[in-house]
């Protein structure tokens, strides 16, 4: 009698376990589809801005010679992009060039502060 007692404890038990697993997975699910909504919707808000990310500070590939993010090796490099809220890169305020030439966020890769090959 006590094994028939101990037996449907233990089948109780791994019931209640596996709902608990499978709870767990479900709100995982849900968790992980609500935070790519809310990438999504973040990314769709912003744009690639060319020129704009100090050295070593770019979001993704910074054209030949660069890999992804972190890769640029020049300050305000031209053809590194950094995302910024949608309608500010032309607006952005950036240093002067070297030559006294204003700076300027561009939506398309700049031939400007390129590292030297």
């Amino acid at each position: 009698m006590a094994i028939i007692i101990k037996t449907k404890c233990l089948i109780k038990r791994d019931e209640e376990m596996s709902k608990a697993i499978k709870s767990l997975t479900v709100a995982g699910a849900v968790a992980a589809a609500l935070s790519a909504h809310s990438t999504t919707a973040n990314a769709a808000s912003q744009e690639k801005c060319y020129g704009v990310s100090i050295a070593g500070a770019n979001d993704c590939a910074a054209g030949p010679g660069t890999t992804c993010a972190g890769s640029s090796t020049v300050d305000y490099q031209g053809n590194a992009w950094k995302l910024v809220n949608a309608g500010t890169c032309s607006d952005l305020e950036l240093p002067a060039m070297a030559d006294g030439k204003s700076r300027m966020g561009s939506l398309e890769p700049l031939d400007r502060d390129l590292p030297s090959t």
